[in-house]
């Protein structure tokens, strides 16, 4: 790109606190300048780019995804497009008789609403390969599909008993169906899977670039990461090929949790050590809860189907806020999975636990998802400083919601579902993130859906919810300074997020203003490039 880049011929969106402008000039890697002073200063750059009349905005930060997970499903069969069940076990069967030295056959995501309650049997993959493993993982990530030789080499069989924090569901002679839930069952299978080869997850960090540098995402949250998972960012940190800026957060499990701490310690070490400029790993993810589709999202009332009562609580209270409180004080970020309104309260009061005995200082925590929140908790994200980091793709009539999610919550409780402008309206942080591959990684999709909360096909007429429909303004935050100051780069020389002098040039170029055009057309608006750092596709450093 050379020295620097001079932009004009279309609109420069600064973010929604600042008036547009018509140029911005970038000179190492840095906005120089603005509007009136960019155009006075234009020959300083070396590189001229119309925009053709497109918007150049800051470049989206996605505030809590699993991009090695994301990576990684193009390494296997391609069931995430599979529109039945038959599909699925077709593109199985092709894909281990063209992988005839694959041990195990895995693959994700597929659609859990393809089966009635979620509920997959083994014997329907058997159908496709019965003399080998096969182990699928549904979109949500907290379930696995297996068929039978998986469940043998599993040792899971009628005799299992059910496992802590996990579900075995079973037929009605006690033998297990093929369908796991959440860690404790999931773990049963992934203790016997053979690891997977370092150059492979680097690899897939790699495709997790791709797939986002196209979408005009420059800075991503690894919302999930495991020792093996560290490695593999060390690895292509080392390589200097990390074209992404990434923070991991690293998996507090509750089972081993006195063990982990200081091996938190050691990998936030070793990534301070590598000395990456786009690599950091400041934070630690802790699951509160599992997913409403399971009926292991924590809830203060019963779901309505029954089975599991009030859902999954993944710590015990006390637990959960001595964990907290000692990760807080390791100086670490607090980033929670919370998706029933049980779960949110008790990751605020978590949080609460921690403000309380650590004392003040910039913590920044984050509770991802807050898919119901009760009234009575609505206030504490803007009193305790916690960011809701929220999916707004989610926020919508779709099958997974009117066939697995609404049946279970029922009508009072789904319709306060997602709410992303209550929660904005108190003070609070709202940060978006997608939770890719678990949805669409595509910043515009989810856009779309918060400035409408409509389907693709414009349903419901006037949105579902539309009390919590946001503007376009609000979301473009949401999704770019907010998403910064989530991940401590709104100040200072490590800022993105917002065009202003000083700040790191990480732009997205859209073909034409999202202000302008209804949320239906928002999905379809194209990236034209991607720039961070002020270069182009973000080549390696």
């Amino acid at each position: 790109m050379g020295e620097g880049t001079y932009f004009d011929g279309g609109t420069v969106w600064a973010g929604a606190d600042a008036a547009d402008a018509d140029a911005l000039l970038v000179l190492d890697g840095r906005i120089a300048a603005v509007g009136a002073e960019a155009r006075a200063r234009a020959g300083e750059a070396v590189e001229h780019v119309d925009l053709g009349g497109g918007f150049l905005m800051p470049s989206f930060g996605d505030g809590h995804a699993h991009p090695q997970f994301g990576g990684l499903e193009s390494a296997g069969p391609a069931v995430r497009g599979c529109a039945s069940i038959e599909e699925i076990v077709e593109e199985v069967r092709r894909y281990a008789a063209e992988h005839p030295e694959r041990e195990w056959i895995t693959g994700a995501s597929y659609d859990g609403s393809l089966a009635p309650d979620g509920l997959f049997d083994a014997r329907w993959l058997d159908e496709a390969v019965p003399d080998r493993p096969v182990v699928l993982r549904a979109w949500d990530y907290h379930t696995l599909w297996c068929n039978s030789r998986a469940l043998e080499l599993a040792g899971i069989t009628s005799a299992t008993p059910e496992p802590e924090l996990g579900e075995i569901p079973r037929r009605d002679d006690g033998s297990p169906l093929g369908t796991l839930r959440e860690w404790g069952a999931v773990d049963l299978v992934t203790a016997v899977m053979p690891p997977r080869e370092i150059e492979e997850c680097v690899e897939a960090i790699d495709r997790a670039a791709d797939y986002y540098l196209a979408r005009g995402v420059t800075w991503v949250q690894d919302a999930w990461v495991e020792p093996d998972d560290v490695e593999a960012y060390l690895e292509i940190a080392r390589r200097g090929s990390l074209r992404l800026r990434v923070n991991l957060a690293l998996y507090a499990d509750p089972r081993r949790f006195e063990q982990q701490l200081p091996e938190m310690l050691r990998a936030r070490q070793a990534v301070d050590d590598v000395g990456h400029p786009r690599l950091t790993a400041r934070t630690v993810k802790f699951f509160a809860d599992g997913v409403v589709e399971n009926q292991t999202g924590a809830l203060l009332e019963p779901y309505c189907s029954g089975l599991h009562d009030h859902g999954m609580r993944v710590w015990e209270p006390q637990a959960l806020n001595d964990a907290v409180r000692a990760v807080d004080a390791a100086g670490f970020q607090v980033h929670i999975h919370a998706i029933g309104d049980a779960a949110v309260r008790q990751g605020l009061d978590a949080i609460e636990s921690a403000v309380a005995a650590n004392g003040p200082r910039d913590r920044r925590p984050v509770i991802a998802h807050a898919q119901l929140v009760d009234a009575a908790d609505v206030d504490r994200f803007a009193e305790l400083g916690v960011i809701a980091c929220m999916q707004p793709l989610w926020a919508q009539l779709d099958a997974l919601m009117t066939v697995l999610t609404e049946p279970r919550l029922g009508p009072e409780r789904s319709e306060r579902q997602y709410p992303l402008r209550t929660l904005a309206s108190t003070g609070a942080t709202l940060s978006f993130g997608s939770d890719w591959p678990v949805s669409s990684g595509a910043p515009l999709e989810g856009i779309a859906v918060a400035a409408s909360r409509q389907t693709e096909d414009g349903d419901p007429a006037g949105g579902w919810t539309p009390h919590e429909i946001l503007g376009v303004d609000t979301a473009l935050t949401a999704y770019t300074r907010a998403v910064a100051h989530q991940a401590f780069a709104d100040a200072g020389s490590a800022a993105w997020g917002r065009l202003a002098p000083g700040v790191s040039a990480d732009l997205v170029w859209l073909e034409s203003d999202p202000r302008a055009v209804p949320p239906s057309a928002l999905a379809r608006l194209r990236v034209c490039e991607t720039y961070l750092a002020g270069r182009r596709n973000a080549v390696v450093v």
